[in-house]
């Protein structure tokens, strides 16, 4: 198995004009201007294998959009190379824009006052796409993603998700071998979400490399076996999605107590209650200072319990976790 993204020392500054506010900064400009450069991505080391599908998460400025700006060729690093498909992004735009496909959530690729139908057409046209291919595609996408029904509407009456699955359906006509997607399943009800995300493992299945960059953490868990976060410019955590949830060592047990409830619940070292409603109450366990079973049985050996059951953190909590206090 070859390597698809080859990423050694990336990174990416901007400058940044800096001028007071007002009239008097405008005119203060138009003599001195100053500038400020801003670090988006730091000494970024990155390898991805042949039909991985990888998820990269970060808050907002974090350097998400950067990094993959420059793996699709729209930026040049600073410093620092990157290969993607053996081609180098940002000098090979022309080359390599045949071998990938990208989704910007919030940019489209179809024309604004077409027929999505004749979007197609055009891009058929622009990737060279043989007629058995385009067709044997249309027919598969409009299958998986049901978007048969827009076909022949205009792209600006569609709503974002059922422009979303559109777009996705554009950007793999050409079969390409790499995809990167900003935001896929934005705008997406229940039903579209789970048609976005089957058909996302099909293709990932059938050999595609799926870069995603998504806010769901249902994605990222759904979807992702591998996971990247980045934040301030830096990778600070690259490996598998399952094992985050074994850095935070901490559990949650809910607790129906049985009427009349304890007005003060004792709590051994290791459990802390966390919030009370009613005769419900939510302890969260550290598992460095006390288990499940220990706080479980301490809880039963003093007071009437109708229900007691254990809660994982959700990976968006996790995540939230490793923002604020690091990996």
């Amino acid at each position: 198995m070859t390597n698809a993204i080859e990423c050694t020392g990336l990174g990416k500054d901007f400058k940044q004009l800096q001028r007071p506010p007002g009239l008097r900064g405008a005119l203060l400009g138009l003599v001195s201007r100053k500038y400020k450069t801003i670090r988006a991505l730091r000494n970024v080391n990155l390898t991805v294998r042949d039909g991985e599908f990888v998820g990269i998460i970060g808050p907002n400025g974090a350097g998400k959009s950067t990094l993959i700006k420059i793996l699709t060729g729209i930026l040049t690093p600073s410093t620092g190379n990157a290969r993607v498909l053996n081609f180098v992004p940002y000098k090979d735009r022309q080359k390599f824009s045949q071998k990938m496909g990208v989704v910007f959530g919030q940019r489209t690729q179809l024309w604004w006052d077409l027929p999505v139908a004749d979007s197609f057409d055009v891009l058929k046209a622009i990737y060279s796409i043989p007629d058995a291919t385009y067709k044997r595609n249309l027919v598969r996408f409009s299958r998986i993603l049901g978007i048969n029904k827009y076909l022949n509407q205009p792209v600006r009456k569609l709503s974002l998700g059922e422009r979303m699955r559109c777009d996705l359906a554009a950007s793999l006509l050409h079969n390409p071998d790499i995809i990167f997607l900003d935001e896929p399943t934005i705008g997406l009800d229940v039903e579209a979400k789970y048609r976005m995300r089957a058909f996302l493992k099909e293709i990932n299945t059938a050999g595609t490399t799926i870069i995603l960059t998504t806010h769901d953490m249902g994605d990222i868990e759904e979807l992702c076996p591998r996971l990247l976060i980045v934040d301030k410019g830096r990778m600070i955590y690259d490996g598998p999605t399952a094992a985050i949830r074994e850095r935070i060592r901490e559990r949650a047990l809910v607790v129906d107590f049985a009427e009349p409830s304890p007005r003060r619940i004792a709590l051994p070292a290791g459990a802390k209650l966390v919030s009370r409603e009613g005769d419900r109450a939510v302890i969260r366990i550290d598992l460095k200072k006390a288990s499940v079973s220990a706080i479980t049985k301490h809880l039963l050996g003093r007071y009437k319990i109708d229900d007691i059951a254990t809660e994982e953190p959700s990976i968006e909590e996790l995540i939230r976790r490793i923002y604020r206090e690091g990996v």
